[in-house]
């Protein structure tokens, strides 16, 4: 916390008060229906480390961060390095013009991505347009045109990312214009195996039999990529055995099939790794990032072998990509990553959540699974544990319980609650927030188990 202009703790009032209620009806009334927790609104006003205080002067603990703010809100140093851009310039389209400070940022993501070839960046603004530009650079390279991805994914909602996307229904209904020939298998989802197999006994059974799809049902000849989320984000914080993408390398290689590495969401240390890629043991030819790599700010980026770049000028290109705001935040993210060891201070914090929650499902009667690597942390919820049915209403319930209580959380796959919250997180403050999960744990199986 010693970032922070000031120290922050719950104080609860009322929660949602009147001002925030009547907000929220205001937005409701002039914002397109998307993906708003209407049971959960937040209404921010101002925000300092984990904590933030709504429109009513409630002050809540953010275990969310937008999945984007892994240095806590308001970061002293991060602010400086966007108000000294800021007092620069603000605004240079970075695909048409050169400057510092986005050269500096690809430099960074050239160095320490996986792999020592020689890579590219091309900057854009989101995780969608990221995969865009990925499927793009995989397509093209050598007119292979099938990109394979994985049940439970979620790679963006614009029309080619979503092609590949396999989240929920709700994401694909009634939309028509997919990239052709996308296919999904199933992912390594131990807890709801698709083949009812146990692990490690299924031998990676779900990985091992694409081999069998790429001669039987999908050509490989014609295979461009795979597309895969090391962990799942949207599809309920996945995560597979360790050993899971070494062997889907194995047959991206005998096949001369690219593979793409979607980090949009496990990027910048989210597992204790600077990616995720790291730590399952494999080089992915291209990387796909966003979200935390700006703390805060919009930006996406793919990063891509030199020997795969785009074969003429306007092939592809955008307005804001590596925009001088967002590249000065990936530059500072970076450097307090390393400046502050916050790597290492992930691992052990994701072991401490770990150990806290794995007590929690031993208290409980609801939480059938608990997956955690690093701050990506998943808490599936069910009905009842020989079952596994999924608890979405009681799911749902707690969110809104915690919320009332002073703690923000987010959703994920069907039944599952996920933790991304920022990396100056202390122990007493995961265990005042596992207090108050517990809470709204014990009402919820009350009402509904």
């Amino acid at each position: 916390m010693k970032n922070l202009l000031k120290e922050w703790k719950i104080n609860i009032k009322e929660v949602p008060g009147e001002k925030l209620i009547k907000l929220k009806e205001e937005e409701r009334e002039l914002l397109a229906t998307s993906t708003k927790c209407w049971d959960t609104p937040a209404g921010v006003e101002e925000a300092y480390g984990i904590y933030f205080k709504d429109v009513d002067g409630n002050v809540l603990m953010d275990w969310t961060n937008g999945m984007v703010v892994i240095l806590g809100h308001n970061h002293k140093k991060w602010k400086e390095a966007i108000i000294n851009q800021l007092n620069k310039f603000v605004y240079f389209n970075g695909p048409d013009f050169v400057y510092e400070v986005q050269k500096e940022a690809a430099k960074i993501l050239v160095e320490i991505t996986p792999g020592k070839w020689k890579k590219k960046v091309f900057f854009s603004n989101s995780g969608t347009e990221a995969n865009e530009a990925a499927l793009k650079i995989a397509r093209i390279y050598d007119k292979r045109n099938i990109v394979v991805g994985f049940t439970g994914a979620f790679h963006g909602r614009t029309l080619g990312s979503l092609s590949l996307t396999a989240s929920k229904i709700q994401h694909r209904k009634n939309y028509s214009a997919y990239i052709n020939n996308s296919y999904s298998v199933p992912y390594p989802y131990c807890y709801r195996c698709w083949y009812n197999m146990t692990y490690p006994s299924c031998d990676l059974y779900c990985i091992k039999i694409i081999d069998r799809y790429l001669n039987q049902v999908i050509p490989y000849e014609d295979v461009a990529a795979f597309i895969f989320e090391p962990v799942q984000g949207e599809g309920g914080y996945i995560i597979p055995p360790k050993e899971s993408f070494k062997e889907l390398k194995n047959i991206a290689n005998k096949y001369g099939i690219k593979l793409i590495a979607d980090e949009v969401q496990t990027g910048f240390g989210k597992s204790g790794y600077m990616f995720a890629s790291e730590y399952f043991g494999i080089e992915p030819d291209i990387i796909t990032l966003a979200k935390a790599i700006g703390n805060g700010l919009p930006i996406g980026a793919t990063v891509f072998p030199a020997y795969m770049d785009f074969k003429e000028p306007g092939m592809h290109s955008n307005t804001f990509g590596g925009n001088p705001l967002s590249t000065t935040s990936l530059i500072q993210t970076y450097n307090i990553i390393k400046e502050e060891n916050l790597l290492q201070r992930v691992k052990k914090l994701g072991e401490y959540f770990k150990e806290k929650l794995l007590e929690l499902q031993d208290s409980v009667k609801s939480i059938g699974d608990v997956r955690v690597l690093g701050m990506l942390i998943g808490i599936e919820f069910v009905k009842d544990r020989k079952t596994k049915e999924p608890a979405k209403e009681l799911r749902d319930y707690i969110l809104k319980r915690a919320y009332e209580k002073g703690l923000l959380l987010l959703s994920c796959g069907v039944s599952t609650i996920r933790i991304t919250t920022s990396y100056i997180i202390t122990e007493s403050e995961i265990d005042e927030g596992i207090r108050i999960l517990k809470e709204a744990i014990l009402e919820a199986e009350q009402k509904f188990l």
